[in-house]
């Protein structure tokens, strides 16, 4: 009689752990279920919903063929934006809660957004510098992002990088014309961590991004902007997706800002191409203008 009491007692309890880790596991699981949204609309111009709140990225708006190339670059010959937006200039803007511009180059923050979006909509700049340029244009609802910043359930993150190669950077004048340029993270209960890379070169600032987030969507301007004169480029390439693919293992990795602008070294063809190569084809997004992508 005492066995079976003692067998019975083993089984409810074996019964009762295997129930708990089961359920924390599902708990786990249910943990990050909310749907995170990205919505490729142009260049590095992106609308991320996240947490019931859509945020537009870089806006440029302008027509094809407005500005000219950017001198002392690649192609610079060729007019700016290489190719229209993929709907209108309103559709872009319609739904969004709150602009990001993470720097204030000509392809990320354009004329034609500056007249458009709403002049009292919340806009996050990366320093003070951008936010009295965006107020003098208008804007009344700026706030800078110089650390963490709270917004519609969010928290957003700003993380640093380097917008070009050190050789760049050792010039006054090239380095004036680059300046900072910021990235940001995204984060909020129940929903998969976005590390939004910016216009970076790999540095340790990704790097330890990587590690204290530990984002589960990784969003890289990836196409390879190079300057005529110098050796590399002034935002990631197909490398640094591969890079970023084994840095990131648990990570989706959306590649972004190809194919809009003269100074783009790489195409999302080639980036196709060379990441069916190296067979991470299935953890990296390329998505063509409107195209969305959920997580």
């Amino acid at each position: 009689m005492y066995m079976k009491t003692l067998a019975s007692s083993l089984a409810l309890a074996l019964s009762l752990n295997t129930g708990a880790a089961s359920a924390q596991t599902e708990a786990a699981t249910a943990s990050v279920t909310e749907n995170v949204q990205l919505q490729q609309i142009r260049n590095a111009t992106v609308k991320i919903t996240y947490a019931d709140t859509t945020f537009l990225i870089d806006p440029v708006l302008s027509r094809k063929g407005t500005y000219p190339g950017f001198e002392k670059t690649y192609r610079s010959t060729l007019r700016n934006p290489l190719v229209d937006l993929p709907m209108s200039a309103q559709d872009v803007i319609a739904g969004a809660d709150a602009v990001i511009v993470t720097h204030t180059h000509l392809d990320h923050w354009d004329d034609a957004a500056q007249k458009l979006l709403p002049k009292d909509i919340p806009l996050f700049t990366q320093n003070q510098a951008d936010a009295t340029m965006t107020r003098d244009q208008g804007f009344t609802n700026v706030r800078v992002l110089s650390d963490k910043a709270k917004f519609g359930g969010v928290t957003l993150s700003k993380t640093g990088g380097q917008h070009g190669t050190d050789e760049m950077f050792a010039s006054p004048d090239v380095a004036k014309s680059l300046g900072p340029a910021m990235g940001v993270v995204f984060e909020a209960p129940g929903h998969k961590t976005l590390y939004l890379v910016g216009d970076t070169i790999w540095r340790d600032e990704v790097d330890q991004a990587l590690d204290q987030y530990d984002p589960q969507i990784v969003v890289i301007n990836a196409g390879y902007a190079t300057m005529s004169g110098y050796e590399g480029a002034i935002i990631m390439g197909k490398e640094d997706v591969l890079r970023a693919s084994k840095a990131a293992p648990g990570a989706t990795i959306v590649a972004t800002h190809m194919d809009a602008i003269n100074h783009m070294f790489q195409s999302r063809k080639e980036l196709r191409e060379y990441v069916q190569e190296k067979r991470i084809q299935d953890r990296v997004e390329i998505p063509e203008d409107g195209a969305t992508v959920k997580f």
